[in-house]
């Protein structure tokens, strides 16, 4: 209904997504960086819109990727760098990102396995793909994937273990760092011997 990834809704949206949704938590994401084993210099945050989620990242470059334009001229005006386009088709060059992060996106995806292998492609060894999430199993999760579905949304939502068995079969050493209503699983690429 809102076109791949939901777009159309969140170019739409773009204007009130701050103004309804809380500041990302650096936490878990900060958890999940440290678990490279590479230096993080160079982070792509997939479907991060507005920026909320890149801005919490303290690293030197931070990229936001996001298909909405509408979303993408928000972060721009806080200053990030942008990049638009499609999480099925990466346009960054074989191992050149140290870390790929998906804050409360990753269900609105369409294709999520090329997108885990997209992103697989274009980690360094050791570099992490860090997935934070909504668990459907929770009572919240519940109702949130009402909503969704009452909205018209294509989204997509699975579980803590069932996204650590999707990176791992991508070739991922996947971990479910914490639970809850909201989740982070990371995925390490490994290192070239």
């Amino acid at each position: 209904m809102h076109g791949p990834g939901d777009t159309r809704f969140f170019d739409w949206f773009a204007p009130l997504y701050d103004l309804v949704m809380p500041a990302a938590d650096a936490e878990p994401l900060d958890v999940a960086l440290d678990s490279a084993s590479r230096p993080v210099e160079r982070v792509v945050d997939i479907g991060g819109g507005s920026g909320r989620a890149t801005l919490a990242l303290d690293v030197p470059e931070r990229i936001v990727f996001d298909l909405s334009e509408g979303m993408l001229a928000r972060a721009r005006g806080r200053g990030l760098d942008c990049v638009r386009g499609d999480a099925r088709s990466l346009p960054f060059a074989d191992d050149s990102v140290d870390a790929v992060t998906v804050v409360d996106a990753f269900h609105h995806m369409p294709g999520q396995q090329t997108v885990v292998e997209e992103v697989y492609r274009v980690l360094a060894p050791g570099g992490v793909f860090a997935v934070r999430e909504f668990n459907p199993e929770t009572i919240r999760g519940r109702g949130l994937v009402l909503a969704e579905r009452a909205l018209g949304f294509g989204s997509s939502f699975a579980i803590p273990r069932e996204l650590a068995d999707r990176l791992d079969g991508a070739g991922f050493e996947a971990t479910v760092l914490d639970t809850g209503f909201e989740y982070t699983v990371v995925g390490k690429k490994r290192e070239s011997h």
